[in-house]
């Protein structure tokens, strides 16, 4: 096991609570809210209207836009609205409503006629787009734009994010010991794509299970395309699974500012993506389905789901027995970390939900913040090497030219200066306007 990224943090995980649970396929809920903004890039344009009938895998949201993918129906029935619904975001985005028949009927899938390892690298990135995979870590940035490198780009090694470095979470852990076969295929799948030189799939030290399970299969696939693909343990330390980071722990080159790991050779993909990807390819499959952790000290019955997209939150919340109901909760979509709080449970799972999480007050306290004390652990745990509250302050007086100066833009928002203030300062949320003011001001420019 090599060393890690500078900087960092080693926050209790409290994957215990669901490490452990088979996952869990609930069935269709009586209606799916499926938002039109899934993935990064353009929204999707609907494609259906009121009182359509659909099937599962069905579009109703074409892509619009270079980076942009559709979204399909996970249910088969009828169109009940299109409209703007809650979404995790925090905000009302459109959707498309489909009330459940409760027959599961599908479109017309074409599976490959072949062996998907044997698949041309043009007919994956087609079938990718087409069944609107997004990377669904979190980023969810359209994948078949990842397995597009710019014009001269060459890759020469692909990573698959098994670290799910974030506190509760355990979804893409189940997927890697439960289907580690599918996981391999998707990584020999992306390998053969890209045209690499090696495969890895990364995996962090306390998922030992996961990395037995995957070490066979993935020197199966190894030997079936002939390409070195090795199963990598790496230190538990958050924020393992952002990409830089990762990209610096396994080859240790790191990804300047501004550039993508692409520019420097590599590739990375989530493990639930690269399964994603095997089924699109295969089978001629939409996603349309994704494992989601159900957690936190609120939540009576922890546990791993396998559910359809746009199942609405409280749903989840109910298959895991529902919340204590003691004293004020915290109902959070995504990590603990990275995650956004929730003022509804009606809001949607997405392509990109990795989590629920249902936190008392003793987890997720109100605290009040204070002054900076210039103790420097913003600074000290930062994975960019950043200022985090040298930015925070700029964005609190508007400066943004100070803000940018200081690599706001930089910042992969992962929350590790928030989580090591002792004066509970929200340095990640202030660091964030700051980059959202920085690119509005640069769009109005280019406009002008």
């Amino acid at each position: 096991m090599r060393g890690s990224f500078p900087g960092g943090i080693r926050p209790r995980t409290y994957k215990d609570l669901t490490a452990g649970k088979a996952t869990r396929t609930l069935p269709p809920p009586r209606e799916v809210v499926i938002p039109l903004s899934q993935h990064a890039g353009a929204p999707a344009r609907a494609c259906v209207e009121r009182d359509d009938d659909v099937r599962i895998g069905q579009v109703v949201g074409e892509a619009d836009g270079l980076v942009s993918v559709p979204v399909h129906s996970s249910v088969s029935g009828r169109v009940k609205a299109v409209e703007e619904r809650p979404h995790p975001a925090g905000r009302d985005m459109m959707a498309v409503v489909v009330e459940s028949d409760a027959e599961d009927r599908w479109i017309d899938l074409e599976p490959l006629d072949g062996d998907v390892l044997d698949a041309p690298g043009d007919l994956v990135r087609r079938r990718v787009l087409q069944a609107g995979i997004v990377g669904m870590g979190g980023a969810a940035f359209p994948s078949h734009v990842k397995l597009s490198p710019p014009t001269g780009g060459t890759i020469d090694t692909v990573i698959l994010n098994g670290c799910e470095c974030e506190p509760f979470l355990t979804a893409d852990h189940r997927l890697m010991v439960e289907q580690p076969g599918l996981v391999a295929t998707g990584l020999g799948l992306v390998v053969r794509a890209a045209g690499a030189r090696r495969g890895l799939v990364a995996v962090e030290a306390d998922k030992p299970d996961a990395a037995d399970a995957l070490g066979p299969e993935v020197e199966r696939v190894s030997r079936r395309i002939g390409v070195p693909l090795k199963v990598r343990v790496v230190p538990v330390v958050y924020p393992h699974g952002a990409e830089k980071q990762l990209v610096f722990t396994l080859t240790r080159r790191r990804v300047p500012g501004g550039a993508l790991p692409v520019d420097v050779g590599a590739l990375v993909h989530n493990v639930q993506t690269a399964a994603a990807m095997v089924q699109a390819v295969s089978l001629g499959r939409p996603l349309v389905t994704r494992i989601v952790t159900v957690s936190g000290d609120a939540v009576r019955e922890p546990g791993n789901f396998l559910v359809r997209i746009g199942t609405p939150v409280a749903a989840l919340l109910e298959a895991a027995g529902g919340c204590t109901g003691q004293g004020p909760i915290t109902l959070v979509v995504g990590g603990p970390m990275t995650g956004a709080a929730q003022c509804t449970d009606e809001a949607p799972v997405l392509k990109a939900t990795s989590g629920v999480l249902a936190l008392s007050g003793k987890l997720a306290p109100r605290l009040e913040p204070g002054p900076c004390v210039r103790c420097g652990e913003c600074v000290r745990h930062c994975p960019m090497r950043l200022d985090p509250t040298g930015i925070a302050i700029r964005s609190e007086h508007d400066m943004l030219d100070e803000a940018a100066g200081l690599g706001a833009l930089e910042c992969i928002e992962c929350g590790c200066c928030s989580w090591g203030c002792p004066a509970c300062i929200p340095i990640v949320q202030l660091v964030r306007r700051a980059k959202v003011g920085i690119m509005a001001r640069r769009a109005r420019e280019g406009a002008s």
